[in-house]
């Protein structure tokens, strides 16, 4: 969700994280055709996905998903960089992003990623209305398909490419309308996937995503997203951020599944350089910024419930612990996954 929708440890091959597990090894019922337990078939697993990590599958050529997403992020004051809270001011971010997603051939998939939000602040003022934020268009290219009794996962690399379509600047008194960067952003990604049979039969899935995203310098003008004040004239640089994501499925039923996350997300430093000019004197000066580097550790449990094997819904929540000049937050979310 990026929720813009993302473990602390280094990325190590799904391969070895499935071997922690007391596990059968996918195919190996074909061995073991005696044993006492049966094991699930894939075909009577249904998924939603859980609510952070994106699927490294493609969809098949002609086909196409749709999964809206709806959310709150509560917001619980705000951190210097030696994570001392500055305020203990709360604010409700309300936002939707959908997924609409079209297989162009059965390895490539291509999309668009809309989102809206509104703010509300305690004791500030809230967003004038709903507004639209940035919007991603992407592409997916499978490498690998995971095949039952392979140690081979699916593996895909994206691009995603977010364009500045929302507000990020000149925003007046309206400084909550600011649903935007103002960046054109750059992601690079490689998602992989992998069923686990547990000894119980039941199939665990698996997903490991490592995202770096990139951002271009932005203009800026007045009050703005970044921090400035009515009549400063200067560039904003985001920071680069590195997002790693480690997810597992549980099929409990062919119908019920329960799904956790675990994100961890560093944000290099941006930076602000420009001139102030005081809007009733015209004395200028020169501003300087950097706002340093910043870390956080999150987790996401979630419960799907899936009508069909094209049709679930999923509810849960995102956890983010105040890392490193950050501010802790806590996400109620909900989505509806389709396919067509």
């Amino acid at each position: 969700m990026t929720l813009n929708f993302n473990i602390p440890w280094l990325y190590t091959p799904i391969i070895g994280i499935v071997g922690l597990f007391p596990s059968h090894p996918a195919g190996a019922h074909e061995a073991e055709a005696t044993a006492a337990v049966s094991q699930q078939s894939l075909d009577d697993a249904w998924w939603t996905g859980p609510i952070i990590a994106a699927g490294a599958g493609t969809l098949p050529q002609g086909h196409a998903l749709v999964e809206p997403y709806i959310y709150d992020v509560i917001r619980y004051g705000r951190y210097d960089n030696d994570g001392d809270e500055r305020s203990a001011s709360r604010t409700h971010s309300y936002g939707s992003l959908t997924y609409i997603l079209y297989g162009v051939t059965d390895r490539f998939t291509a999309g668009l990623i809309p989102t809206f939000g509104y703010n509300n602040v305690n004791g500030g003022r809230d967003s004038s209305g709903i507004q639209l934020g940035d919007v991603s268009v992407q592409g997916q290219y499978r490498l690998t398909q995971f095949q039952q009794g392979s140690l081979i996962p699916t593996l895909s690399l994206v691009v995603q490419q977010t364009l500045p379509t929302g507000k990020y600047d000149r925003l007046g008194e309206d400084v909550n309308d600011g649903l935007g960067s103002g960046a054109n952003t750059t992601t690079l990604a490689l998602y992989s996937q992998y069923y686990v049979w547990m000894p119980n039969g039941r199939i665990l899935r698996s997903r490991f995503n490592v995202s770096y995203a990139l951002s271009d310098d932005v203009d800026v003008e007045d009050v703005s997203v970044y921090g400035t004040s009515e009549g400063f004239r200067g560039t904003a640089r985001p920071g680069d951020v590195l997002t790693i994501n480690s997810a597992w499925e549980y099929s409990i039923t062919r119908e019920w599944v329960f799904a956790i996350d675990f994100i961890y997300q560093h944000d290099a430093s941006t930076r602000v350089d420009g001139i102030q000019t005081d809007p009733g004197t015209g004395d200028s000066r020169r501003i300087e910024e950097d706002f340093g580097s910043a870390w956080r550790f999150g987790i996401a449990p979630a419960v799907e419930y899936n009508f069909t094997s094209r049709v679930g819904v999923i509810a849960g929540a995102r956890w983010f612990a105040a890392g490193r000049n950050t501010s802790a937050t806590i996400t109620p979310v909900a989505a509806i996954n389709m396919v067509f």
